[in-house]
């Protein structure tokens, strides 16, 4: 392997000792070689930090364990951000502990953004992983869901974001990212006051508002679905409606602040609209699929390039 990574990957974990044994492998089972693994422990308290200690023991120029001081935990962004800060690679991908990515992710994602180096990121489709449990019940319950707008193209700034704002177009996976480290580091990374929900979509908003983005028609990573993610727990504890007032309230003032060459006048539309709707959950249940919704609120599909190889 190189000495210097060309991909630094980061897995974030809070006891994850069921699933983070299988995410890891699917790194090692990579066909791309020049990665190294950042295995970040946000104050597990259960064999997941026995496992990852034991994995930066047998691979110890390949896998490094992080923690924060005193084993706190400070919650995903701010883990990943942690991992940023360890990263060697010039490009970063995102794995969580209960995903898993398919064997070619990394080789033919660093060969797509080699070649629009006008991207900073880019993501595919994720698929929604349910047969992983084995049970002829799951068997044909896996599925693609649409992007939502036409793949293979780089899209710029800000066309994607009031369509991740309204629901008209899939918002990516954290796991089917490839971001260069360089555009991390200037948008500051994650949001650490996003400690679980909306912390990927803080994210994209930061991105989409700042850099262009390859979308691709492929699929390199399995989300796996189960009762204990912290989407599931969300739902249980009925504070989505109030996770996304809190999401929507940052965005509004972080667009509020931006002084860049960026026109945001479609994104504080969107923003707007999508306060409404989640004061209005009936009016929002309705126009849910993403079509309907974009005729309702006249919200043109985003419209992409080729890109400059």
């Amino acid at each position: 392997m190189n000495t210097t990574p060309m991909v630094s990957a980061i897995i974030i974990f809070l006891n994850g000792e069921r699933f983070l044994a299988e995410a890891v492998e699917s790194v090692l089972a990579q066909t791309y070689a020049a990665w190294e693994l950042l295995l970040v422990d946000d104050g597990s308290t259960d064999g997941s930090t026995a496992i990852a200690q034991a994995y930066a023991r047998r691979l110890p120029e390949q896998i490094r364990y992080l923690e924060h001081a005193t084993h706190e935990n400070r919650g995903m962004s701010a883990s990943r951000n942690l991992g940023i800060q360890h990263a060697r690679g010039q490009y970063v991908a995102f794995l969580d502990s209960d995903d898993v990515w398919l064997p070619r992710k990394l080789t033919e994602q660093v060969a797509l953004l080699e070649a629009h180096p006008d991207a900073a990121m880019l993501y595919s489709s994720t698929e929604y992983w349910f047969d992983w449990t084995g049970s002829p019940a799951d068997a044909q319950r896996n599925f693609l869901p649409e992007l939502g707008l036409t793949p293979d193209m780089v899209y710029d700034p800000p066309s994607l974001l009031p369509g991740y704002i309204l629901g008209t177009l899939a918002v990516p996976g954290t796991c089917s990212l490839l971001v260069r480290r360089d555009a991390l580091t200037r948008i500051g990374g994650f949001e650490a006051a996003f400690r679980t929900m909306y912390e990927d979509q803080a994210f994209y908003a930061k991105m989409s508002l700042e850099f262009p983005i390859y979308v691709s028609g492929n699929c390199w990573d399995r989300y796996r679905q189960h009762s204990a993610s912290a989407s599931a727990d969300d739902r249980r504890q009925g504070t989505v409606q109030a996770s996304r007032t809190v999401f929507l309230d940052w965005l509004a003032a972080y667009v509020e602040a931006y002084r860049g060459p960026i026109d945001t006048a479609p994104v504080r539309r969107a923003v707007r609209r999508a306060r409404w709707l989640n004061t209005h959950p009936r009016a929002a249940k309705w126009a849910r699929r993403g079509r309907r919704l974009a005729k309702l609120i006249r919200l043109p599909l985003p419209k992409g390039r080729p890109g400059s190889g």
